[in-house]
């Protein structure tokens, strides 16, 4: 794969909690400049990113982030919407998720779905919080809530993604729902790990790194 396909597949990613005005717009500017599939950041954020773009690219909006405790995810995913986000990265309640209220943590995600008014929603399940069952849990439940992706991570848990963790999740959702690796994924190697276990979707903050390390022809297929 060259740099631009692989670009293709990230999500340029900027969630710190520090990250300024100028950290935006350069993100914004990479995505544009290296072909990224878009510029994911927190809420607060997708108006000035949305201003950046102009529709030339992608602003995904992280909601509910990064625990998944939020009692007003879906009010927060029709304000980005309104802000200008094209896709919605949700954090599932997990919290719900392990104490088995499976009713409750669908119709979260359900509620973020119709929120999304069409926009594609990806759901992160945090993996590193979940035994084996529970993340298969986790992807059916956001099959059946409407979803349009699982993802690993936040990034901000105690671990990110793991090809075992990827492979599982594209198992048990197959064709239905894509795929999204996120978490821990910093260089050329890591990206193209979790893309040969079936990851469709990347989510990096270290993007640029890893494009330009192929036009360097560390990895070259």
């Amino acid at each position: 794969m060259d740099g631009r396909s692989i670009a293709a597949l990230i999500d340029h990613t900027l969630l710190r909690a520090d990250a300024t005005l100028r950290d935006i717009e350069r993100l914004c500017s990479e995505v544009l400049e290296y072909g990224f599939a878009a510029a994911c950041v927190n809420s607060a954020w997708v108006p000035v990113a949305a201003g950046v773009l102009k529709g030339r690219s992608v602003v995904c909006s992280v909601v509910g982030f990064p625990l998944g405790a939020s009692c007003a995810v879906a009010a927060e995913a029709a304000a980005a919407v309104e802000a200008g986000a094209g896709e919605l990265d949700m954090v599932m309640p997990v919290g719900f998720l392990k104490s088995g209220m499976y009713r409750e943590t669908t119709r979260v995600m359900e509620e973020v779905v119709e929120a999304s008014a069409g926009r594609p929603v990806k759901v992160i399940i945090e993996t590193c919080f979940l035994t084996d069952d529970e993340k298969v849990m986790a992807c059916r439940l956001a099959m059946d809530s409407g979803a349009s992706w699982v993802k690993t991570s936040t990034g901000f848990g105690s671990g990110g993604a793991t090809t075992r963790d990827v492979s599982l999740m594209k198992k048990v959702v197959g064709g239905r729902l894509g795929v999204k690796a996120s978490g821990g994924i910093r260089t050329l190697e890591d990206a193209v790990a979790m893309l040969e276990a079936g990851a469709d979707r990347l989510g990096c903050s270290e993007s640029v790194a890893i494009v330009t390390s192929v036009k360097r022809g560390q990895v070259t297929g």
